[in-house]
């Protein structure tokens, strides 16, 4: 008969370690040589056996106490390796939770078989345009999700009647020992259910459940920008009979606008035409806003490409709380107007009248800026021509 290894050996600590040392030594090698990541590897699994057998001793005071003094001899004919201690359960369970069909504290099987489940949540985007984002609007939408099936009422059945699994017989699950662990697998025949249906349902053929489209609405608040997310709760897939529903998710996507753009807060308008005589002279014009127009005072001399800033004519300002909700304040930003200045390409006689004397008089009475740029190209051509150039 081979000879068992030292305990504190297999479990790669010393005797002088405390209790906390050993079972977060034990965490780290029942997860690295568990058979469920080691599949296929008999010497995975001899070694997770071991340390299983090892923590058994060295996780309990009492047992722990008798080996330092006895060693192996110390164990037997005496409790042996009986129910696991209120540590080595806790540490089970939390390691192994899923292995074992979810176990533990807030599981909800029971004898292998898994109680009414929860609609799964669905997400799904919801398409607006800017002045919905911009004043908030109750918007309707239609959403494809699951239903209780009325005609079998959930069961699936036409008798609403289920028969034991024969695969499972009715347990739900199946369970393969490792060690002083129990794994447990739920069945594929019924899902963990432990029933079967003998004669499905025609209109669901037998799943519960049937696909429907159903139009709700959702609130969406002023300030909404893509990528904004919305709850609705309860209105994701239905649960099985008895279960909650899921929940629903909404994306906002904001369709670009043909006139604004947007960036934060601030709206844009590129290229709002005005005359010439308008940019020279100065003038009040029309301008767009979300609310329908308003104006803006031009100066004398205005150039293309000049912006001009109208405060609070923006978009409302969007905060989220830090569970997600969307919160509204009064706060708004800026409307920025860039000009451009029109050249007239059909004139009228005196139109072309004026703008020639108005040539002649531009002729006469060169401005600074005209004689500045003039003397530059004067001084461009005059340049000395033996200077030698840099190397």
């Amino acid at each position: 008969m081979a000879m068992k290894r030292d305990y504190y050996e297999v479990l790669t600590v010393s005797k002088e370690v405390e209790i906390e040392v050993i079972e977060k030594t034990y965490r780290k090698l029942a997860r690295q040589y568990h058979p469920d990541r080691n599949v296929g590897d008999p010497e995975a699994e001899v070694k997770f056996k071991e340390i299983n057998e090892a923590f058994e001793v060295l996780g309990d005071p009492e047992k722990r106490a008798r080996y330092d003094r006895y060693g192996h001899a110390g164990l037997e004919g005496g409790e042996g390796f009986g129910p696991a201690s209120g540590s080595f359960s806790d540490i089970v369970n939390d390691l192994f939770g899923a292995f074992m069909g979810g176990g533990g504290q807030g599981g909800n099987r029971r004898g292998g078989q898994r109680g009414p489940q929860r609609g799964s949540d669905l997400r799904m985007p919801l398409d607006i345009d800017l002045l919905e984002a911009a004043r908030g609007v109750k918007k309707p939408f239609k959403v494809r999700r699951q239903e209780i099936c009325l005609e079998c009422t959930g069961t699936g059945s036409k008798s609403n009647k289920k028969t034991t699994c024969p695969r499972c017989k009715g347990k739900g699950e199946f369970v393969q020992r490792q060690g002083f662990f129990e794994l447990r697998q739920a069945c594929p025949q019924c899902n963990g259910s432990g029933s079967v249906i003998a004669d499905p349902c025609v209109k669901c053929s037998g799943a519960g459940k049937i696909q429907v489209e159903k139009e709700i609405s959702v609130s969406v608040p002023p300030g909404s920008d893509t990528g904004l997310r919305l709850f609705v709760g309860g209105e994701g897939n239905a649960g099985d009979p008895g279960a909650p529903r899921g929940d629903l998710e909404l994306v906002v996507r904001v369709a670009e606008h043909s006139m604004f753009k947007r960036e934060g807060v601030d709206l844009f308008v590129d290229d709002l035409p005005i005359t010439f005589s308008q940019a020279a002279l100065g003038a009040t014009v029309d301008i767009p806003t979300l609310n329908g127009k308003s104006t803006l005072n031009v100066p004398a001399g205005t150039q293309t490409g000049t912006e001009f800033r109208i405060r609070g004519e923006g978009m409302p300002e969007l905060r989220v709380s830090r569970q997600g909700t969307p919160i509204e304040n009064s706060r708004k930003g800026d409307l920025r107007v860039t000009v451009n200045v029109e050249t007239p390409t059909h004139l009228t006689k005196r139109q072309e009248e004026l703008l020639r004397e108005l040539a002649e008089i531009e002729h006469r009475q060169v401005s600074p800026a005209r004689r500045g740029f003039f003397d530059k190209i004067k001084n461009l051509f005059t340049a000395p021509a033996d200077t030698e150039p840099t190397h």
